[in-house]
């Protein structure tokens, strides 16, 4: 009975090592795919009729042929985004450790907020905290904004030099950019139907985001193209 106690450990500890903590995504949209391949595959080929024994037989030539390979480099993809989710991980890490104190002030008084919440009833707290915290959340926002935008640009510039981060970005950025518009729309939805909810949603900068990051990728072309003119 004591040799088998510490076997489910072992598993949670594979599984630790093989889950991703921030690309995990990319690796269920890669399964998911796979998934929905095969599944078109298979009803493609049991509704092929007479060229069934042909695509039967190209099936078979083509494992016999790729089995050997995918069995060798089947672990390369994921070797790939933990070593990507890895940099994420530190640069994330030194992103905390350069958001200023302002931001990390905003943070305390959340939870504060979060506690006095529970305390006095959500209707109250609410109303009463937004009146209390809006003038000084405006003027941090505005001060936080700039710089939280200089830190992003500058660690989307470190990760765009990273292997294969380009094309994960092509991958993640329009899903990302679609449910946030589909997010702003709905704020703007509860706000022309006078939800009191939407006092409290803030807008996705969208064009903001778009153009700062575009100015990030054209910045050095932009650069070498002014110093070839000034020459």
């Amino acid at each position: 009975m004591a040799d088998s106690e510490p076997k489910p450990q072992t598993e949670n500890v594979e599984y630790d090592e093989r889950r991703l903590k921030y690309l995990d995504f990319v690796q269920m949209a890669a399964i998911y795919m796979v998934i929905c391949f095969s599944t078109l595959y298979e009803f493609a080929k049991e509704n092929s009729g007479p060229l069934r024994p042909g695509v039967q037989t190209v099936e078979a030539t083509v494992r016999t042929v790729v089995g050997p390979l995918y069995d060798r480099f089947q672990h390369v993809p994921f070797e790939a985004l933990r070593f990507i989710d890895s940099k994420v991980d530190e640069y994330v890490h030194e992103l905390d450790s350069l958001v200023p104190s302002l931001v990390k002030q905003a943070s305390t008084q959340a939870r504060a907020m979060a506690s006095e919440v529970q305390r006095a009833g959500f209707a109250d707290a609410a109303r009463s905290g937004y009146k209390r915290l809006e003038p000084a959340a405006r003027e941090m926002y505005g001060k936080c904004e700039p710089v939280a935008e200089e830190y992003a640009v500058a660690i989307w510039r470190r990760l765009n030099g990273m292997p294969l981060f380009p094309q994960v970005a092509e991958i993640a950025v329009p899903t990302v950019a679609y449910w946030a518009e589909k997010y702003n729309r709905a704020v703007c939805y509860a706000a022309e139907r006078d939800y009191p909810v939407s006092g409290y949603l803030p807008l996705v900068p969208l064009d903001r985001i778009a153009k700062a990051f575009d100015e990030a990728e054209r910045g050095p072309a932009a650069a070498n193209g002014e110093v070839a003119t000034a020459q």
